[in-house]
């Protein structure tokens, strides 16, 4: 069974630093790799791509940030539309666009469904991340991208498809968009850092005539009597459920302590919410 790479992309991890960004852009701006690549333009074109979602509201609020690129696809687009071999995809599962054969051809950036593909106007030719493949083959463990990342937020890993399929399953990664089904080789984990949303709060009660924080308490948030998604709030009485989908609806929030009665109210979700102080009674 042959070896093919993978890059796994921790959201939770990513801190915008963009030394990614920056060491794509150093290695191919201005220089020709042939066979592999033509020089990617100055300006225009982001092959590997950050994006930032910011969620919440005051002061519960958190921002993620999402790394995107040529997710180098098993089923991939852009290959199927080209039957004359302007875009293959190598036995190590890096895929490449030939940079003679596919000159000319801007059809090839319309058949990607992930915008990953980029028009070079000067050279008239399709581009996009070619996972360095020009440096592995002269023995580089990893892509400069990876190289680069100051926090692990990027790893890349050359394995089988059994090796592949029990890392994704033993450490909860997902690819982007499955519904497509181009079978990604670009994994991330946490992702619903940035996808998602989240209810938050803080629980208070009465104790000596004063508030305070209610740590422990279980917050469940459900959905015709099952339970969906829950959390404990900390130390200072507040808590995150995350993972919910937004504009998801109405849920039913169940919070619940020990030595106070439980707390049931209703919770529409847009966009994640933070609902501020709720006092719990005393049992």
């Amino acid at each position: 069974m042959t070896d093919k790479w993978a890059l796994f992309i921790d959201v939770a991890k990513c801190h915008n630093c963009r030394n990614c960004y920056v060491a794509c852009k150093d290695e191919h701006v201005g220089n020709a790799y042939p066979g592999y690549a033509a020089p990617q333009p100055r300006h225009g074109h982001d092959w590997i791509a950050i994006s930032t979602r910011e969620r919440g509201e005051a002061p519960m609020v958190d921002v993620a940030h999402l790394p995107t690129m040529c997710n180098q696809c098993e089923n991939a687009p852009c290959v199927a539309a080209s039957t004359d071999g302007a875009v293959y995809r190598r036995d190590d599962g890096i895929v490449m666009i030939d940079p003679d054969k596919a000159r000319g051809k801007r059809e090839i950036v319309d058949s990607c469904p992930y915008g990953a593909i980029w028009w070079n106007d000067e050279e008239r030719l399709p581009q996009k991340w070619i996972f360095d493949a020009h440096l592995i083959d002269r023995g580089w463990k990893e892509p400069r991208c990876v190289q680069a990342c100051p926090t692990a937020a990027m790893t890349s890993a050359k394995l089988d498809d059994a090796a592949l399929a029990a890392r994704v399953a033993n450490e909860g990664w997902e690819v982007l968009h499955p519904e497509f089904g181009t079978r990604p080789r670009v994994y991330y984990r946490h992702l619903y850092r940035y996808v998602a949303c989240f209810v938050g709060g803080t629980l208070v009660a009465q104790a000596n005539g004063v508030d305070d924080c209610v740590a422990g308490a279980t917050v469940e948030i459900r959905r015709d009597g099952s339970v969906v998604a829950s959390a404990k709030s900390d130390d200072f009485g507040e808590f995150k459920v995350d993972g919910l989908g937004e504009g998801s609806g109405t849920y039913e929030m169940v919070v619940r302590a020990s030595g106070y009665r439980d707390a049931r109210t209703a919770v529409t979700l847009g966009a994640s919410r933070y609902l501020g102080v709720l006092r719990l009674e005393r049992a």
